[in-house]
């Protein structure tokens, strides 16, 4: 139906003046009640090819006139529009954001019918609203009477969307409604995908327990980490092993400086993962290996001291302060197991605490030649001694006080072998292999190293022995083999086509900021690897949406903090490519990631009051004009 003509047209809006039989701004076209007068409904306009341009009405104006044209076009309403274009329809019914070519002036603008609608929310193969697979109920349109707005499920969840919006606008119910709509679907395509969601408020689990009328073939599971006696028993404890966490993830986690906590943080890694080997080493062949690793570096210890230029009895001070130091750390490291690899290292410690001793503030060179004499000449195994107080004696038969020398060929060879992102390793050690790097540091002259590090410690410290961090360190439930493991055994993430749990809900609303960011960001890093590792046709298999509640908590605008790598905005750029998409829900656009935001397909904006979030989500969202911002303090729900 026409109900006026177009007599401006510029780039980003068209002025349209009715006729003067269009008395009335509701009409009834086929037993529909269209009403197209407010502000914020839709009309149509056509231009040379036929396709139709859909409008959005931004004003309603007052206008009298006597004019040739407005007698000549039947024009003498006393009302205007002021349209802004959204779209174009073309003849095929494909719909497509923005207009290519504009309609000529006194074209004839007609109201957009529900047909219309179907054709820009389906596609042409999916119109039939309702249809299993095709189309879920998203609610009912203010602007279009008695319209329900249906959306095509692969076009929705085949790209990232973002829910924003004021707290209370109903952001959960939004994300609840939809899943709500797909999981009760019988023998729908929801069961060869997977929904993870992020609960930092606990508010899920209820809309989707027993009595949420979900398909039979559906299986939720709900998950908490830190679970205690007292919680609900139909949650499942969550586990995210300290293992899993790559390097980033660590001093993300420490609030580490990338230039001189990183290095230090990656020398503290690989010496646990060597102590982890020694006190559990499989064979006497393994514990030599690892025990003269540990000799080599107190070696390089002692050997950096007596090149420094300082008297004699400033380096053998130092020397025995660091012989000490590592004496502690040992006996600490074994407790009560003392073995055959931790004696040989006792002894090699007690025979240069000997020989550092002065004789009228003069080592006499005991400390240095004997550096040189502990060095393995060969591959034969040789051992020494402690004759007197002063001096070492090479024997050829191990004894009680003897110790084997060092091979430096092999020391080096061990110091390469590195650990393995994902590989097992005991968390008890980083205190010790802390301490050990420390000394090894202070020993190079770098004094002020423990100042420069003392922050991160203290967080150590915080992750050693917090309960919060209790869902990180449970060893005794931390059964995982390697990362693929574990998402097999907590989401069933595996190469199987169809998965056995299609919900997972992770109610996270009893831990702090700092285990938040860890625990989502490691998962979500970890099912990427997983995703970004497949090939062809399996991309596309079980497709996993990760609805992030309150993402403003980690998806974080200022993210300096998380150093090299930010995984959501990974996700966000490549997630598509391995059938791997985003869904956030933030009361704080703002403070969200541009990039994360940007890169969303779907935005279901709810009441945004705070200018600096309104104008944050204007700059963000693509196709949309100022009076955008003012429409988002005013209306419940765009």
């Amino acid at each position: 139906m026409k109900v006026g003509k177009i007599i401006s047209i510029e780039f980003d809006k068209f002025k349209v003046r009715l006729f003067n039989t269009t008395s009335t701004s509701v009409v009834t076209i086929e037993g529909r009640v269209y009403y197209f007068g407010n502000i914020g409904s839709y009309l149509k306009v056509r231009n040379v090819l036929g396709d139709q341009i859909i409008c959005e009405i931004t004003a309603v104006l007052d206008y009298v006139s006597s004019s040739n044209a407005s007698s000549t076009y039947n024009l003498d309403s006393n009302k205007e529009y002021l349209l802004k274009p959204i779209g174009t329809l073309d003849s095929n019914g494909s719909f497509s954001m923005g207009v290519s070519i504009f309609p000529s002036l006194y074209s004839d603008v007609e109201i957009v019918l529900s047909e219309d609608l179907d054709n820009i929310l389906l596609t042409p193969d999916n119109s039939e609203r309702g249809k299993i697979h095709n189309s879920f109920f998203l609610g009912k349109s203010r602007n279009m009477l008695n319209y329900d707005i249906c959306l095509n499920v692969d076009k929705f969840f085949n790209i990232h969307t973002a829910v924003i919006g004021n707290t209370g606008s109903g952001k959960s119910n939004t994300i609840t409604h939809i899943l709500q709509e797909i999981l009760r679907m019988e023998d729908n395509s929801a069961i060869g995908s997977k929904i993870i969601i992020f609960d930092t408020n606990g508010e899920y689990k209820r809309a989707f327990s027993t009595d949420a009328n979900l398909s039979k073939e559906i299986k939720v599971s709900f998950m908490k980490p830190n679970l205690s006696k007292d919680t609900d028993e139909n949650y499942q404890p969550f586990y995210l092993p300290y293992f899993l966490l790559n390097l980033d993830e660590w001093l993300s986690f420490l609030m580490a400086s990338e230039r001189v906590q990183k290095p230090f943080w990656d020398q503290v890694l690989q010496e646990s993962y060597k102590f982890y080997k020694i006190k559990n080493a499989e064979s006497d062949e393994i514990l030599n290996e690892f025990s003269n690793y540990i000799k080599w570096k107190i070696w390089n210890m002692i050997k950096n001291i007596c090149d420094s230029v300082t008297s004699d009895t400033t380096k053998m001070t130092s020397i025995k302060g660091v012989i000490a130091s590592i004496h502690s750390l040992v006996n600490q490291f074994v407790a009560n197991d003392v073995t055959k690899g931790i004696n040989d290292i006792k002894n090699f410690l007690t025979a240069f605490e000997i020989l550092s001793s002065l004789n009228y503030g003069n080592n006499e060179g005991a400390v240095s030649e004997s550096l040189k004499k502990v060095i393995q000449d060969g591959e034969k195994p040789e051992f020494v001694h402690i004759v007197d107080n002063k001096k070492l004696k090479e024997c050829l038969m191990e004894s009680d006080d003897s110790f084997s020398k060092i091979n430096v060929e092999q020391a080096l060879s061990t110091a390469n072998k590195k650990l393995l992102p994902g590989e097992y390793f005991d968390y008890t050690f980083l205190k010790h292999a802390a301490e050990m790097v420390l000394i090894d540091e202070g020993a190079k002259g770098n004094l002020r190293v423990r100042e420069f590090t003392s922050t991160m410690l203290t967080r150590l410290d915080y992750f050693m022995h917090n309960p919060e961090c209790e869902f990180m360190r449970d060893e005794a439930n931390n059964k995982f083999i390697n990362p693929s493991d574990y998402l097999t055994k907590v989401f069933n993430i595996s190469d199987n086509k169809i998965p056995q749990t299609q919900l997972f809900i992770i109610d996270t609303s009893e831990i702090g900021m700092e285990s938040l960011e860890l625990l989502t960001s490691v998962v979500c890093r970890l099912i990427f690897d997983y995703r970004k590792k497949l090939t062809g046709e399996k991309r596309r298999h079980c497709p996993i949406h990760l609805v992030m509640d309150e993402a403003h908590r980690y998806i974080k605008k200022d993210t300096s903090y998380i150093l090299k790598e930010n995984i959501y905005e990974k996700i966000a750029r490549e997630g598509r490519k391995y059938s791997m998409y985003l869904l956030i829900s933030s009361q704080r656009p703002s403070e969200l990631s541009p990039t994360v935001l940007s890169q969303c397909g779907n935005y279901i904006v709810h009441r945004i009051q705070n200018e600096v979030d309104m104008k944050y989500v204007y700059s963000v969202l693509p196709f949309f004009s100022d009076d955008f911002v003012n429409i988002l303090s005013f209306a419940s729900e765009y």
